[in-house]
């Protein structure tokens, strides 16, 4: 377990640029705060990181998934039957892609053991990341 206090939105994009270099496929990211803590801005970051800043990243929110040549961006807030997960492709995901999962929480019967579980809570007017 690893622990990271981010005190400005620079930071959080500092250390999702430097934690997005350390990924590679096969590889999934759980994400889990409460609604505004930053999940949506650290994965934007990874992807924008990987992909190139340019990259327009809508949030999935609505879509449920967004995919970027090899990294899948799922939103599962909306998501109410575990079945849903096989029709939006998050098991072909997992087993291929870089998959960053919002929400992750109906998921986790079928998380590999391997996932890193980013916990985001508030701290001060900045955030505590704890890494699993």
């Amino acid at each position: 377990m690893k622990e990271y206090i981010l005190n400005s939105i620079e930071e959080t994009h500092k250390w999702a640029r430097d934690f997005a270099n350390t990924l590679h496929a096969p590889i999934t990211v759980a994400l889990h705060g409460d609604l505004g803590m930053g999940k949506s801005e650290i994965a934007r970051t990874i992807i924008k990181t990987l992909r190139g800043t340019d990259t327009v990243v809508p949030s999935p929110t609505f879509t449920l998934v967004q995919n970027y040549d090899g990294i899948s961006h799922f939103d599962l807030y909306r998501i109410c039957d575990v079945s849903e997960l096989e029709e939006i492709g998050l098991q072909y995901a997992i087993d291929n892609d870089i998959t960053l999962i919002e929400w992750p929480d109906i998921a986790k019967d079928i998380l590999p053991e391997n996932t890193i579980h980013i916990y985001i809570t508030q701290n001060g007017d900045g955030r505590k990341l704890v890494i699993q």
